[in-house]
């Protein structure tokens, strides 16, 4: 048996919660992705939400058990940002108070077209507890620093004990490592009568 499935130390539930119309059509997107935090795998589930009014209901129930939560407004659109308090009342009720909660402000290459500025949202985070960057899913500026960021906070919440991994809202399961040989039980398990597994 191969220890690809255990290429990863720890297992870390991500919501994103997007200030924009989106063409989702049930709410909710999902995506994984693999990083390296303190020398540590991290295996990354990101639960996009859209963030839409409409989808506000069907969405809530998956903020329960993320152990980070991304919050993206749109620079350019003073609208998004004047959601982002109801939102974040959204995020703290229904996650667990360990949840790291980063701000993101999007399109920061679109300057010149700027809504919200940098200083005003940065001092949002500052009074909620967020982290904060700007970022460009265009360009790709700061888009990994935002699931790094994150992850950092998050691993550094299990290192110093503030995170409990045996809970299960924690949002993080703990991968446990194949043993030599790549078997995840050192006895034969028994073959069940009838079963051709």
């Amino acid at each position: 048996m191969a220890t690809a499935p255990y290429n990863y130390s720890y297992i870390f539930k991500y919501i994103i919660i997007v200030m924009a119309d989106c063409p989702h059509t049930i709410g909710v997107e999902f995506g994984t992705r693999i990083i390296e935090v303190s020398g540590q795998k991290i295996k990354l589930q990101i639960w996009d939400t859209a963030g839409q009014e409409r989808f506000r209901a069907v969405t809530r129930s998956y903020y329960r058990g993320a152990a980070g939560a991304l919050m993206v407004y749109d620079i350019t659109r003073r609208s998004t940002y004047n959601h982002l308090s109801s939102w974040l009342t959204d995020a703290r009720n229904l996650t667990n108070p360990n949840t790291v909660i980063i701000l993101i402000g999007n399109k920061a290459d679109l300057e010149a077209q700027r809504d919200v500025t940098y200083e005003e949202a940065k001092q949002f985070a500052e009074e909620n507890g967020l982290l904060f960057l700007e970022a460009s899913a265009k360009t790709g500026e700061n888009v990994e620093d935002a699931f790094l960021e994150a992850a950092k906070k998050i691993y550094q919440n299990i290192q110093d004990g503030s995170l409990d991994l045996n809970a299960a809202e924690s949002g993080v399961q703990h991968k446990p490592s194949a043993p030599q040989g790549g078997r995840l039980t050192s006895e034969p398990q028994p073959q069940r009568e009838g079963c051709g597994c």
